[in-house]
């Protein structure tokens, strides 16, 4: 039986109505991102934030619509939200001839940061480019972490190329007890959530900014994480909208800057770097992964893409630099399996260096979480 075409999908959302307006989702232009691969189905539906909850049911029926369609062996539908600008009220009059005073405020209000209840820290993984082997690095932190007796949990939230579920070695969908919330799926001591459980591995996601942010938030406030030391969030590569979203949004503990030795690198990861530092969030330090090549051979040392450019740029930046992942196809292999080289063999050097680099994280981390008790109002009775 073949899979039904876009054409039989929207006929089937059509049947959906806005409890609101009345109308059918399909025709306010609510349902975005539709993708069908091998009989699965994934979808958004784009609404008021204020909305969210009462559309829940909405999303549930279209949900079940869907996958009552022959040919699907699956549905999965998101809520995201489409945030309108607040109308804005106009500038106080200045006195005529008077100079504005100083620059000109932000309109609106500042977001407040999302609550994650049970979660004590979290740690951003970022770089200011792709392919500077984050997600790996992200991972095998996050294990170091764990095997340092901490509750983690992993967060993906790059929601156009996830790649942790690969890493973890998990390819099934996360299951939900209300249909509200979500419960993390778990492997190697992780608690870990992907959009990537959720639509099919070669499924493009064609999503706007907004609809982008609205699901990463959907992830960290709708999942019940539990209580964890510390939740690994692998961010998107890059300094957009998500990446700007995410670091005002979410109550970062600080973040974790990677990079490689080349110059194009470095500059990159000086843009992530100077966006946390605009938002106010802490950098922990830089890691400078793909450092050098051992040769598995002869145990000859190679430095491809140069060496110590990490570190330089630390120290020009005046930020701790946390340690040099080599480059080894060992790191490769084990994280294409599910068996990340950090719990498939943890006594093996290229293991150590994240272990290593799991130590000075959680220091730099503790750090901070005594720096901000410290600065807390103190009551002293005399």
């Amino acid at each position: 039986m073949s899979e039904p075409n876009e054409q039989k999908i929207a006929a089937a959302l059509g049947a959906i109505l806005d409890p609101d307006s009345g109308r059918d989702i399909v025709a306010q232009g609510m349902v975005q991102g539709l993708a069908v691969k091998d009989g699965v189905v994934s979808f958004a539906i784009e609404v008021d934030p204020k909305r969210g909850a009462a559309m829940e049911l909405v999303r549930q029926a279209a949900e079940q619509a869907v996958a009552a369609l022959p040919g699907v062996r699956s549905a999965r539908a998101v809520l995201t939200a489409h945030r309108s600008a607040p109308a804005q009220s106009a500038p106080p009059a200045q006195p005529q001839g008077a100079a504005p005073k100083g620059p000109p405020l932000p309109r609106g209000r500042a977001q407040a940061k999302l609550e994650v209840p049970g979660v004590r820290t979290i740690v951003a993984v970022a770089s200011g480019k792709g392919g500077v082997g984050k997600s790996t690095v992200a991972i095998n932190l996050a294990l170091g972490l764990a095997a340092r007796g901490l509750a983690v949990g992993v967060m993906d939230s790059d929601i156009y190329g996830p790649s942790i579920p690969r890493m973890v070695g998990i390819d099934r969908k996360p299951s939900s007890p209300d249909g509200k919330t979500i419960i993390p799926l778990e492997n190697h001591g992780l608690k870990v959530m992907s959009m990537g459980f959720l639509v099919p591995e070669d499924t493009p996601m064609i999503w706007r900014g907004p609809m982008v942010v609205s699901a990463i938030e959907q992830m960290l406030r709708d999942v019940q994480w539990g209580e964890l030391d510390v939740l690994v969030v692998d961010m998107p590569p890059g300094t957009g909208d998500a990446q700007l979203s995410l670091s005002q949004r979410v109550p970062l503990t600080g973040a974790v800057i990677i990079s490689t030795p080349q110059d194009i690198a470095l500059l990159d990861a000086r843009k992530g770097l100077n966006m946390f530092r605009k938002v106010e969030v802490p950098v922990l330090g830089i890691v400078e992964n793909m450092s050098y090549f051992l040769c598995p051979h002869c145990g000859e040392r190679s430095e491809i893409f140069g060496h110590g450019g990490a570190r330089e740029e630390a120290e020009r930046l005046g930020v701790p630099f946390l340690g040099e992942i080599p480059l080894h196809i060992a790191i490769r292999t084990t994280s294409d399996s599910g068996n990340p080289i950090t719990i498939s063999a943890p006594d093996s050097p290229q293991a150590g260096a994240f272990h290593a680099l799991a130590e000075k994280v959680w220091a730099a981390v503790e750090k901070e979480l005594e720096q901000g008790e410290a600065s807390m109002p103190r009551i002293v009775i005399d």
